[in-house]
């Protein structure tokens, strides 16, 4: 079950060594109690910072927090977080402990932590300890807070979409007094640096039980993202869909690979719905050019969260044009792989299964049925190695000059013309085809 990496054995050795206890905690003991392998080994130990810093005098350290007792042993490129024991003074600003005491007993320690299954600690003669039902809580599925879950909040307001995160990754109920204060706290979510909320989001987002999550707590992620409170509840009116605008959104969010990019992009892709929405004279809702409205949406969304750039652009782009027409020919997907690249396109096609899924009005038998031909043709035309870029062209712009077909803005229209008429499939990618092609061009251009 405990599987300690040579590092993190080592390092509990030396304190032990030298008269301190010393415990693996958190979140690795949590993730090797479910039979996962932990991302990170942290430590939490009796000896103060200074002792910590004689005893590993010879090793790699990092004086990452020393005012809270943190220090980092970088171990064979690999880094240990080794806290010394602590109790936490008051948090005014709703995120850190204005100060911290330095304490004796590891069960002190637990108790100022988050929630339950986080508070548990092990050592590999000791074993585990557990002062807060952790592991009769994991074994139940069910996210509480140590103590008072108002208190806890209240400290750190960065807990409550840790609450919202832990649920959705392990598919975990979230307790009732801990829910109730999760949704009564909510509003202290707004001093939270939007870098943190982003990491939070996105993990929520990528989590085995992120429809759950946003069934029930949709109040509470609206509270860091405003912009999807219009979608709840927000009837369609169309036989198109069987869902209002929310519950679409989250069948979607289901249905598409957990990926950050993706899940952004189905979480807002019909953000913009409710302010296009219109009904015509037989009942039937329309939501004409929300695709616009909600590529506006996420370019706010996206920005508060300060997503890196490459994140930025390509969730703008699958959600501006994540309806756009697809289907099997071999010259509409010539001129989509040219438009989107291979890559967007792979990701677009998955987006639109998604929204499939989501509309309810299609089994996924069906669905699957059209979308794996059109993945077949999609592969079937890369194997081919199609031209659909400037660069797969059988000539140059040097080509087109040195034949008299002009210089400058002439070249670059004249380029374009013929990828396009290559991706048409009414001219040939061949050299010769293409300057004559060229020269019929020039005359025409001239009149």
């Amino acid at each position: 079950m405990f599987d300690l990496p040579a590092g993190a054995a080592f390092i509990i050795s030396q304190l032990n060594d030298h008269g301190h206890r010393a415990y693996v905690v958190g979140g690795c003991v949590r993730d090797s109690l479910l039979g996962l392998e932990p991302k990170d080994w942290d430590i939490c130990t009796s000896a103060l910072p200074e002792e910590m810093q004689r005893i590993f005098r010879g090793q790699h350290v990092v004086e990452t927090g020393l005012k809270h007792g943190t220090l980092t042993l970088v171990l064979d490129h690999v880094p240990y977080e080794v806290t010394t024991f602590r109790v936490d003074g008051e948090y005014t600003d709703h995120r850190h402990p204005d100060e911290v005491r330095f304490v004796q007993d590891v069960r002190e320690d637990l108790a100022r932590r988050d929630f339950t299954v986080n508070a548990m600690a092990y050592h590999p003669q000791e074993g585990l300890v557990d002062a807060f039902g952790g592991q009769e809580d994991l074994a139940a599925g069910v996210i509480r807070c140590v103590g008072e879950a108002e208190r806890r909040f209240d400290e750190d307001a960065l807990r409550i979409l840790r609450a919202l995160r832990f649920a959705s990754t392990y598919c975990f109920a979230i307790e009732e007094k801990t829910a109730a204060a999760v949704h009564n706290l909510k509003a202290t979510l707004q001093g939270v640096a939007a870098e943190r909320i982003r990491v939070e989001v996105a993990k929520l987002l990528c989590g085995k039980g992120a429809g759950d999550i946003l069934r029930s707590y949709h109040d509470v992620i609206g509270q860091v993202i405003p912009q999807i409170k219009p979608m709840v509840g927000f009837e369609q009116h169309t036989p198109h869909h069987r869902y209002d605008v929310w519950e679409h959104t989250i069948r979607a969010v289901e249905a598409v690979p957990a990926t950050e990019v993706l899940r952004l992009t189905m979480l807002l892709h019909d953000s913009g719905k409710p302010a296009a929405f219109t009904m015509d004279e037989n009942g039937v809702g329309h939501a004409y050019g929300h695709q616009k409205i909600s590529a506006e949406i996420a370019e706010e969304v996206l920005s508060f969260l300060r997503v890196d750039n490459a994140t930025h652009d390509r969730v703008l782009l699958l959600v501006k044009y994540h309806d756009i027409r697809m289907n099997t020919e071999r010259t509409l997907l010539k001129r989509r792989l040219h438009k989107f690249g291979e890559e967007a396109l792979w990701q677009l096609i998955d987006v639109q299964r998604a929204d499939a899924m989501g509309k309810g009005t299609a089994t996924e038998t069906e669905i699957d049925e059209r979308i794996g031909a059109l993945r077949q043709a999609l592969a079937e035309l890369i194997a081919s190695r199609p031209c659909v870029t400037l660069k797969d062209l059988a000539l140059r712009g040097g080509d087109l000059i040195q034949a008299g077909v002009g210089k400058g803005k002439a070249i670059g229209a004249c380029l374009d013309y013929l990828l396009h008429e290559v991706m048409a499939e009414r001219l040939e990618n061949r050299r010769e085809a293409l300057l004559e092609a060229a020269l019929r061009w020039k005359m025409e251009e001239q009149g």
